[in-house]
């Protein structure tokens, strides 16, 4: 059996797995985009691309991929609003499952560093790293 698509689980944790009054969820709808935000896309919204990971031989099917997340707004203070947001719905959560697959756990890696986008002017981000263990198969 193949490997899912990582990036659409978690998205798809990110966004329907919460209800509609988590407050991430009542910050960005559903403006959480892989593996870039695109120019004048609304703010404020997240982007996450995986950057590699590990795989364990011995129990097929679990995978750790590492996730860069961005947490998009048009001021520094506001960006940081929502990497809080994001924290929170990932930071310790344990065998969650999204479809047919679960989400055995996720763990901060690098705590948020405030940026502004070099690319697009006027956006600014928190930048922080995630790895996610997923059971993907």
């Amino acid at each position: 059996m193949a490997i899912a698509d990582t990036n659409k689980i978690v998205r798809d944790y990110l966004v329907t797995s919460a209800t509609a009054t988590d407050p991430l969820i009542a910050l960005v709808s559903t403006r959480i985009y892989s593996p870039r935000l695109a120019k004048n896309h609304t703010l404020p919204a997240i982007c996450f691309s995986s950057r590699g990971g590990i795989t364990n031989p011995h129990i097929p099917g679990i995978v750790e991929p590492s996730y860069q997340f961005r947490c998009y707004d048009d001021k520094p203070e506001d960006a940081r609003n929502v990497y809080r947001k994001l924290y929170d719905a990932l930071q310790g959560i344990q065998n969650i499952e999204v479809g047919s697959y679960d989400i055995m756990s996720a763990i901060e890696e690098v705590q948020g560093q405030d940026r502004e986008d070099d690319e697009i002017p006027g956006y600014f981000y928190v930048l922080t790293f995630f790895r996610i263990m997923i059971r993907a198969e």
